[in-house]
């Protein structure tokens, strides 16, 4: 499994509703809050869920990288 890009940082669970599927992702702090606020700007996602704490295993943000600035 993948390693954090901010190791430092908390990671963050998602679980996002997009067409009616759930999708459920972790990433560090940054790439959460830029990601989220992306979905809420583009209104890509029906449901948005936030949590400090998931289940061991859940997949890391695909390209998680690319939401570390702005």
């Amino acid at each position: 499994m993948p390693s954090s890009p901010r190791p430092d940082e908390p990671d963050i669970w998602l679980t996002l509703t997009v067409g009616g599927l759930e999708f459920q992702f972790v990433a560090c702090l940054t790439a959460a809050l830029i990601f989220v606020c992306d979905l809420q700007h583009h209104r890509l996602a029906e449901q948005i869920h936030i949590a400090a704490y998931g289940a061991h295993g859940t997949p890391r943000l695909p390209n998680e990288c690319l939401f570390l600035e702005p």
